[in-house]
Formats: structure tokens, sequence, C-alpha cells
């Protein structure tokens, strides 16, 4: 790639929830080149009898009125406004116009002259091709459509009129490459990576555990994550009742219903924390759970922490799903209540420093500079065939993305 790549204007989340490989790719990628993070357009339609929908649209109209905001390298936050009527067709077409003139004025603003259009969101395929864009790349980090707070069949159209027009979609599994590839041949499998440096200091004696985690009695039981749907509280309840000398602690903003856990003595709640302490809550913890929900999602999900518990040592239980299967050299996998808690037994019972040390070195190599630079590659092998330029030479061929050393070899293999 010669000279400095262009400039990254992206469709994504808000910036100010909780951190995600939204936030980790375009950190990367805004080490060298300028990025516009543009917050969420809406998936869907707010509700004026919800307190935190109602807020969210206040937060929004003062954000924007702020303008891009600078928060780190050279990556840019701005808070679009557009009408939040995602499947009305009136609004549509108002929302290509407001958004066309706004992203003029940002771009001038910014000094951005050409750039890439990227997207973490499934429904602005109406923006793709109206930018100015020299390339448009959808980055499909779940199966949106089986999100219960969003239309089904609505989200499926959706997202497949914007498959239909990017020029390049990367997918975090094999299934949901697998899922896209007909509407979309130029896609390409972008596994999530992990901040090494950051979680393996859960290993550093100097770490200190924080006080509301280090305050509970031993052994501690870990999670992090949003509270939802598909965080199993149920198998967490039959787990806490089974064991009520050990300490469950869940980490993380509750959005659903908390229920099954709710009055159960030694569960607890300890909400949501900044990322940047994530690593200090690991160390805590004396095994991480993923004890996620078994259902048509569970082919899609890929989720960070598994990595990151990994990073900083920790032995690591957790529901039998097809992308943490790829790892059970490093975690136990268990089905149903009964094997989970013998897992977490054995991982009790079993754990050592030189079975921490193995566990955080085998994810050395899967890092998100890594990660992110195999996928800049691909987007500029994707460029160069567009503005019909030959192909790199073999020397220069993007890095593999692949699992932990040796992965292949270790599908076979599972904990005792």
């Amino acid at each position: 790639m010669n000279g400095t790549p262009p400039a990254i204007i992206c469709f994504s989340k808000d910036w100010g929830e909780d951190q995600t490989s939204n936030h980790h790719v375009l950190r990367e990628l805004a080490k060298t080149r300028r990025v516009l993070w543009l917050n969420s357009v809406g998936t869907r339609a707010p509700k004026l009898s919800s307190s935190r929908d109602v807020g969210r649209i206040g937060r929004k109209l003062r954000e924007f009125a702020g303008g891009p905001v600078r928060v780190e390298s050279d990556l840019w936050v701005f808070t679009p406004l557009v009408l939040p009527l995602p499947h009305s067709e009136t609004a549509r077409r108002v929302n290509q116009e407001v958004l066309r003139r706004t992203i003029q004025v940002i771009r001038r603003r910014l000094d951005i002259r050409d750039f890439q259009l990227w997207t973490f969101l499934p429904n602005v395929a109406d923006y793709v091709g109206r930018l100015g864009e020299q390339l448009s790349v959808y980055y499909c980090v779940d199966e949106w459509s089986m999100f219960g707070y969003l239309d089904r069949a609505q989200t499926v159209a959706a997202e497949r009129r914007l498959l239909a027009r990017v020029d390049c979609v990367f997918g975090v599994t094999d299934q949901l490459v697998e899922n896209k590839r007909p509407f979309n041949p130029e896609i390409h499998l972008a596994p999530h990576g992990v901040d090494h440096e950051a979680f393996s200091r859960a290993m550093d004696p100097a770490t200190v555990v924080p006080p509301d985690l280090a305050a509970l009695p031993r052994p501690v039981i870990g999670f992090y994550g949003t509270l939802r749907d598909w965080v199993d509280l149920d198998l967490v309840a039959a787990v806490a009742r089974a064991r009520p000398n050990w300490s469950i602690a869940l980490i993380g903003q509750a959005l659903d219903q908390t229920s099954p856990v709710d009055g159960l003595p030694n569960v607890r709640l300890l909400g949501r924390k900044p990322h940047d302490q994530l690593p200090a809550y690991c160390k805590g913890f004396d095994v991480a759970v993923i004890p996620y929900r078994l259902g048509e999602r569970s082919p899609y999900v890929n989720p960070i922490k598994l990595r990151e518990y990994l990073s900083a040592g920790r032995p690591v239980v957790s529901t039998p799903f097809r992308e943490v299967m790829k790892y059970r050299q490093w975690c136990t996998i268990a089905d149903g209540a009964e094997a989970f808690i013998r897992a977490v037994d054995q991982e009790l019972a079993g754990d050592s420093p030189d079975r921490r040390a193995a566990r955080s070195a085998a994810m050395r190599s899967e890092t998100w500079p890594a990660r992110v630079a195999a996928v800049a590659r691909t987007v500029e092998d994707v460029a160069r065939r567009k503005r019909g330029e030959p192909p790199r030479g073999p020397g220069d061929a993007p890095p593999a993305i692949d699992g932990p050393p040796g992965l292949r070899t270790m599908i076979g293999a599972h904990n005792p």
C-alpha cells in the first residue's frame, strides 16, 4: 500500500456502549489513517414509553450539536441525526439526503478527501454509493435477525440489500461467512482478536483485584458481559444453588430480567465496569465462565471474552457452541448444569501457575493488531481489483487469519 491509506467513515454502535469489536477494529485502523466513527443511526424505532430510549434521543441531539470529537489517535466520533424510523420509506429518503449533506460538511471540517465507507450495522444500504466513498465494507459481527428486539423479516431484508451493494464483507464466524456468501461472494473470515498485553496483566503480582470483587468469599466464579437473554441465568442459578460456598460474580449492565438469580445470597451483580478495569477483575476470578444459552443463534456467537479470559490465564468453563469448540484445548466445555458444575470443580482442583501461563501464551498470536492488519490487507486487495490494478506479488500476501498455533490439531482435544 503506497502512501497514507484512505480515511474510513464507519457506521457503528454508539461509542459510549460496552467495548466490542467495533471499538477494537476502528481504534487499530485509526493508528494509520483518519477514522470517523458514526454513532448508531438506529436499528429499530424508539419507544417513547421507554425512559432509556427518550434519554438516548436527548443525548444524541446534544452530541450532534457538539460536532465531531477526537477521542484518540486519529479517531473521531460524530452523532448524525436521522429520523428514527428505519422501516419508513419516506423517512429513508429524507435520511439519505440529510446524511449525505451532513457527511459533506463533516468531511470538509476534518479534511477527509478519499475515503472508504465501512459499517458494522446491517441497516445502512440506503447510504452505500451515495456518500462519495471509493469502496464499501460490511463487517458482520452477529446474526442480527436473531435479536429479539429487532423485526426479523425487516432486518433480513435490510441486510440483504446491504450485502448486494457493498464491495467487501467480513464475518467473524465460519457460520456467518457461510450464510452471507450467497449474497456477496467477496466475503472473508475475520475472527475476533484480543488485547493480550492488557489482559495478561491479570497474572502480574502488581495488579490489584478491585475491592468489590476482592471482598467476596473464595472461590469466585466470574463472568462479565451485558446481561441479556442469551446469558443463561437459569444455569447460573442452578450452579449457585448446588455450590452455596462459591461466590458467583456477574459483571455487566442488566438489560433483561435477572429474576432467576435474584435473592440468591452467593450471586453478586456487580454492574457495568470500565473496560480497562476488566483485567483486574479477571485476576479475581478463580474460574471464568461463559454460560450462554444454546439455540439457533449459537453458531454465530464468537465471544471476545473467551480470548480475554485466556489471555488473563484464567481457567474457563463454557457451554458448547461452535466457536468455543475451537479452543477446547484451553478451556472446558460443559452441556447442562451437572456437567457445568463438575467442570468448574475440575478446573478449581487442577489449576496451576504453569497452566495459567500456557493459556495466556496461546493467545499471543491472536492480537487485534494482527487481526486488523489482515483485514486491511484484504480490503486493499479488493480496492486494487476495483481500480483495475494488478494483484500484489506473492511476497506481499496477506497474513493468514487463524486460531491459536496448531489449532487444526487441537480440534479433537478435550480437557479432562
